[in-house]
């Protein structure tokens, strides 16, 4: 690495995975990188979440990955079913190594955090909120992995760039390993207007998810209550899986994208990243791994570019229309989960039941 490539600096606006990933992919073809969180203290809350095999090579890469499994990954009989059980789809143990690792998001953030540790030239400050671009004008380049709610993006834009989707999740990890399906299946289950979703994580508990058609912000309530008045009576594992979660570990949060079409991604000398970019459902599992994705792809430009403005360029030509396909492929997913017409259901679940297998909906 030349003395010029390697004095270059990098500013992250943003210490969620993506911007962790993004500092540990900079640092490694020779930039400094300085990482600014709002928070006071790094940490991430949320449930599961899946690592394709693409994002899960970067992270090998990375070194992060050891820091997640032993090398072991559970066997599971995966697909899609109805409330009753009957499986509409199945995805064999065989396809394990096509299927993604599940780890709970938390875990994630901390094996990122521990392999930055070990990093030379990253310096992570807490508690710094920015508030305008023009408080950034000492880095060669700015990343802006600040969120759904980019408050970079907004300035570049001058718009609100965020929409609901029409309908809630609520979210949960069982406290401990639950014996007998919740370790041996998972998958999806979809009702009418209403979608279960489970898989073991690599720790042996289990990660589940239930959406709901609701209207915005209604977000209050008992949310362990809510949610079995909802699904308690569906196909076991489920009941079992909500009695094994404690109703304080039950979030819920409404499900939001980002308008298309998606906005330019470089802007001269900042780039959005992660969610700040190209915010999706969550109804492929990949929106963690598509702001992996980014950091890679970035920081390959960035180290194969004189000019960053050009390197700038090149990420976005390849991360925009590939984010782009994921937005709307994801919102079509979300849409045929959450129809609330009976005739409708019947329908789909006929057409699924033809497709013969879901490996794209397996687990989010």
């Amino acid at each position: 690495m030349s003395g010029s490539m390697s004095s270059r600096s990098a500013l992250v606006v943003g210490a969620g995975i993506g911007g962790l990933t993004t500092a540990l992919a900079l640092s490694r073809v020779g930039w400094q990188v300085t990482v600014l969180e709002r928070a006071p203290e790094l940490g991430e809350v949320g449930a599961g979440l899946s690592i394709w095999p693409r994002a899960w090579k970067i992270l090998d890469d990375l070194g992060v990955a050891d820091r997640l499994v032993d090398g072991t990954r559970p066997a599971i009989q995966a697909g899609l079913r109805r409330p009753d059980g009957r499986w509409l789809a199945k995805v064999g143990v065989d396809a394990a190594e096509r299927t993604p690792v599940m780890v709970h998001r938390a875990r994630l953030h901390e094996a990122l955090v521990s392999e930055l540790e070990t990093r030379d030239g990253i310096e992570v400050r807490t508690g710094v909120t920015v508030t305008s671009l023009a408080e950034l004008d000492d880095a060669d380049v700015v990343v802006a992995a600040d969120g759904i709610r980019s408050t970079i993006r907004k300035e570049l834009h001058q718009r609100e760039d965020v929409r609901y989707a029409g309908y809630t999740a609520y979210r949960g990890v069982t406290a401990e390993p639950v014996p007998g399906d919740a370790s041996t299946t998972g998958g999806e289950t979809w009702g009418t207007g209403v979608r279960v979703g489970y898989a073991p994580l690599v720790d042996g508990r289990t990660y589940w998810f239930v959406t709901a058609n609701r209207p915005a912000g209604e977000t209050g309530g008992d949310h362990h209550a809510d949610v079995t008045a909802l699904v308690g009576d569906w196909h076991e594992p489920i009941p079992q899986l909500l009695a094994a979660t404690p109703p304080s570990a039950v979030l819920r949060g409404d499900i939001c994208d980002l308008r298309l079409p998606l906005k330019r991604f470089d802007h001269g000398r900042v780039v959005l990243l992660g969610d700040a970019a190209h915010a999706t459902t969550p109804n492929l599992g990949q929106g963690a791994c598509a702001a992996i994705e980014d950091a890679a792809v970035l920081a390959a430009q960035l180290a194969g570019h004189a000019r960053v403005e050009s390197a700038l360029v090149a990420y976005d030509r390849t991360r925009r229309p590939a984010t782009s396909r994921l937005v709307r492929a994801s919102r079509l997913v979300g849409v045929l989960g959450q129809v609330e017409s009976g005739t409708v259901v019947a329908v789909r679940d006929a057409g699924l039941a033809g497709l013969g297998a879901v490996a794209g909906l397996l687990s989010r």
